[in-house]
């Protein structure tokens, strides 16, 4: 049994029958569209989460630190 019932000789039929409609030259244009579109989609995605380093070049943060100090002493 393969996948959801279909059984390896179908699914290399159904292979086969794809190759003679489409042809081997147009399968590998497609799935080169498909895989530079999952690339461009996943970097994108990437891209939205971490902001890159060189949009922040040159901003610094200005802070000071400052020293606090308790008003109740520590119970050892």
């Amino acid at each position: 049994m393969g996948l959801g019932g279909i059984s390896v000789w179908q699914l290399a039929i159904i292979l086969v029958i794809v190759i003679l409609l489409f042809g081997t030259k147009r399968l590998k244009g497609i799935g080169g569209d498909v895989g530079e579109a999952i690339k461009g989609f996943r970097k994108s995605m990437n891209d939205d989460e971490k902001p890159s380093v060189e949009q922040h070049k040159g901003e610094t943060l200005d802070a000071q630190a400052e020293k606090k100090t308790e008003s109740t002493p520590h119970k050892d």
